[in-house]
């Protein structure tokens, strides 16, 4: 992972062409909250995904450029998740929020340069042979939705609408499952994709990453209320000071944190049943993300 986590952010660094005429402002932007750092998860699940069906270097090598785009889309929803109309955050990964360095208005148009340019990659390795142009078309489809409003937008919108006191556990998976769920699962998805996945082995990765991801933001909401703030790069009991609803709030600290346990073996199991010729690398991840403190 560690090796994979190097390819990614030289990769990041020069994803946007240095030949292409980009006011100086917007570039730096854009760049300030891409390079910042954090733990390149979905990247990451892209190419473990693709090596895991193939268990070949290439596989991984291909997904590079479709990895990244993800981590574009990613990036631009933290950049626009830390607004003062959104989430109103200062710090982001230890470091002050975009538009706390560049103000509110370059910072939504960084958020929307990273969103876009993220579907020139994609379409840049279909070009250079990467990955075949059918495989391009269903991965911009699938981001298409899973990034946006039947997903990754439309639980930000439930997040907003959602209050302690009137949203019910039901409302709060919904959220978790689309704000951060349907992004990781996708990336498993085209990452398995990439390396020849049959139909069995793509549900079976979509399985495994709704339910990681689920697990991922509940601790989340646990490390909100008990974390270490010099770790985690950002403040917390953010949840508690704007009226969110949390799983801790809901069920209590000691029932989210078996629900983490819960969800992280149902994952593995299904991602046994796959027989995928590498899972080694995804069980690790999913292991990670459980016993992570930031």
């Amino acid at each position: 992972m560690a090796r994979h986590i190097k390819v990614i952010e030289q990769q990041l660094s020069e994803i946007v062409p240095a030949s292409w005429d980009i006011p100086t402002r917007l570039r730096e932007a854009m760049s300030y909250s891409l390079e910042a750092g954090g733990k390149r998860l979905r990247p990451l699940l892209v190419i473990a995904a693709a090596e895991a069906v193939k268990e070949s270097a290439e596989a991984g090598k291909a997904a590079l450029p479709v990895a990244c785009a993800i981590e574009l889309v990613h990036t631009y929803s933290l950049v626009h998740d830390d607004l003062p109309a959104m989430d109103d955050d200062d710090y982001r990964r230890g470091k002050p929020t975009n538009h706390k360095v560049y103000g509110e208005a370059m910072a939504i148009l960084a958020g929307d340069g990273l969103l876009t340019h993220a579907f020139f990659c994609i379409a840049r390795a279909a070009h250079d042979r990467l990955i075949s142009a059918e495989t391009a078309i269903t991965i911009v489809g699938e981001l298409s939705q899973f990034g946006g409003a039947a997903g990754m937008v439309a639980g930000q919108v439930a997040d907003i609408l959602g209050e302690q006191g009137t949203a019910t556990l039901a409302d709060l998976e919904y959220i978790h499952l689309h704000k951060t769920s349907d992004l990781i699962a996708f990336s498993l998805r085209a990452g398995g994709m990439i390396g020849g996945a049959t139909n069995e082995q793509i549900e079976a990765l979509d399985e495994f990453g709704h339910k990681i991801g689920l697990a991922f933001q509940i601790q989340d909401d646990i490390l909100d209320l008990i974390g270490d703030e010099q770790k985690l790069g950002k403040k917390v009991n953010s949840d508690v000071e704007q009226d969110k609803v949390t799983y801790p709030y809901l069920l209590g600290m000691e029932e989210s944190k078996a629900e983490v346990e819960r969800l992280t073996a149902e994952a593995v199991d299904k991602l046994l049943t796959a027989r995928l010729a590498n899972p080694g690398q995804l069980l690790a991840i999913a292991e990670m993300l459980t016993r992570r403190e930031n």
